[in-house]
């Protein structure tokens, strides 16, 4: 299953269309992004983001690291996907993992929280087919609903999760997708529970040591 790209693909290609019907007044210049600069750098369980600007934190028994772990191509994770990503964070014990991706935006994309809820609600249905594709037609998915989410120095975000089961084991897959000038941000991530950790308050921490750092 193509994990990484499903509803970064979406989005992109929904804002795409929507600003070819409004092209002709673009409100940003075009971003360039230096590739030559490093991605970023790790202290201790921190991560400075160098090539975007944001830093991020590792909670205790987890680790952080801008290569993706070997194990999440065996979750379904997309290689190629992954190498968009700027970090991963994981939990080697329970193999529960979050990622954060940054892209800049379109000339003439505009963004606002109901847009923001809109097309982080309209990713749902693209992993809903690729789940059942994988898994079946009789795999029991339950949805939660979109909230807006708060992202330190993010004007808009919107938070979304599903939960199902694979050979016994719940898992939560969940998407965070927010904006900050010119950035489209995209937070991908899996729990999967075992007895005993308490991955999801972990995933908790880290989204609140998420911050934008505007240059």
């Amino acid at each position: 299953m193509k994990k990484k790209n499903f509803f970064w693909l979406w989005i992109i290609t929904l804002l795409f269309v929507f600003g070819a019907g409004c092209a002709g007044v673009p409100v940003r210049k075009t971003v360039k992004i230096d590739t030559s600069l490093p991605i970023g750098k790790i202290q201790g369980n921190q991560f400075f983001g160098i090539r975007y600007p944001f830093k991020v934190s590792a909670p205790p028994a987890w680790e952080i690291t801008t290569k993706h772990p070997a194990f999440m191509i065996d979750l379904g994770y997309e290689k190629e996907g992954m190498e968009e990503s700027e970090v991963f964070i994981y939990n080697p014990a329970t193999q529960s993992n979050f990622q954060i991706d940054f892209t800049p935006a379109g000339r003439y994309s505009t963004f606002d929280q109901e847009k923001i809820e809109w097309l982080t609600t309209m990713a749902t249905g693209s992993l809903e087919d690729e789940l059942k594709k994988d898994y079946g037609e009789g795999i029991q998915i339950k949805v939660a609903p979109t909230k807006p989410y708060l992202l330190k120095d993010v004007p808009f975000a919107a938070k979304k999760y599903v939960t199902y089961a694979i050979k016994g084991v719940k898992r939560e897959q969940g998407w965070v997708y927010a904006f900050s000038e010119p950035y489209q941000i995209f937070i991908l991530y899996m729990v999967l529970e075992k007895e005993g950790k308490n991955d999801y308050e972990a995933i908790k921490e880290i989204l609140d040591s998420f911050e934008y750092i505007p240059k």
